[in-house]
């Protein structure tokens, strides 16, 4: 048997050769069944038919709602009516609610100033000033002496040992009771009885301030106070120090603990803030003293005793 596929049909044919007296029925089965393949592919074409005129209708439909909408575009669209009725809802709405205020912003123009141009001045020369020197202040005497003696003590020369008081021999003219004053050698000498002297030692006046004479002690002081006279004050004052007019006795007083005036004149035995002068000539005429050792002459001599200087 032979099998033969057409079109998705199966044909099935008997061998001539097997089957001789089916000859005839084999070839009336044969007309009959092309006329099956025949009605059957013109079913098949058919349907294939409608299904591509279908699917051309639905593609010219869409082309041309796409076309009706691509012209639509550009189609000026109908004026909007409005209604007449002022009383629709929606007309109030549009009405403004009582007691509301519409704020009108104005809108403000701001105007720029032209802002002028910086004028450049030509740069002047600079001269640098020489730097003030600031003047020291002058210091009342007063003022002076209290620096003077706040100031902090520096080293101090030591005094000559054999400026120390001692009882020596005494064989002069003077009798006792007097005060003999060596200025040559730096002595002040009280005579007692007996020949014998209490020797101190003293500072003298300077060169070109030496004296000699008697004179008497007039008055006694304790812790004096000094004024020096004018001449002495102009005289410092040319060597740049001021010397107070008046002070008032002290440690730092220059007259020290005790003075003893001589006569009229302006000189004394005094003792001194400066105990390492003794022995030395450094005084403007007076006679100087350690403070112990004036206060130990001032206790030994009355008003009225006799001073010699030699």
């Amino acid at each position: 048997m032979v099998a033969f596929y057409e079109n998705g049909f199966t044909i099935r044919s008997l061998s001539l050769m097997q089957h001789p007296d089916k000859a005839g029925t084999f070839h009336g089965w044969r007309a009959g069944s092309a006329m099956s393949l025949a009605k059957a592919g013109a079913n098949r074409d058919d349907t294939s038919m409608k299904l591509f005129l279908a699917a051309a209708v639905t593609a010219a439909a869409l082309l041309g709602a796409g076309g009706a909408l691509a012209q639509t575009r550009y189609v000026e669209p109908p004026p909007v009516m409005v209604s007449p009725d002022l009383s629709a809802p929606w007309v109030l709405q549009l009405r403004q609610p009582q007691g509301v205020q519409t704020r009108h912003y104005q809108r403000q123009r701001v105007v720029r100033q032209a802002q002028p141009r910086p004028q450049y001045r030509q740069a002047q020369p600079v001269y640098r000033q020489q730097p003030q020197v600031a003047q020291p202040r002058q210091l009342r005497p007063q003022q002076q002496a209290a620096l003077a003696a706040r100031a902090p003590a520096k080293p101090k020369p030591q005094m000559n040992p054999i400026y120390l008081p001692q009882v020596v021999d005494y064989d002069g003219p003077h009798g006792a009771g007097t005060v003999v004053v060596d200025t040559s050698n730096r002595f002040l000498y009280l005579v007692e009885a007996g020949g014998k002297a209490r020797r101190y030692g003293v500072g003298v006046g300077k060169e070109g301030f030496e004296w000699r004479g008697t004179e008497k002690i007039t008055r006694k002081r304790e812790w004096p106070d000094w004024r020096p006279p004018a001449e002495m004050i102009a005289r410092e004052k040319k060597k740049g120090r001021i010397l107070p007019a008046h002070m008032k006795g002290g440690p730092a007083n220059p007259l020290g603990a005790r003075a003893l005036y001589l006569g009229s004149t302006l000189y004394r035995i005094h003792g001194t803030n400066a105990p390492w002068s003794i022995g030395q000539a450094v005084s403007s005429g007076c006679i100087r003293m350690r403070n112990e050792d004036v206060m130990d002459l001032y206790n030994r001599v009355s008003v009225g005793t006799k001073v010699v200087v030699l």
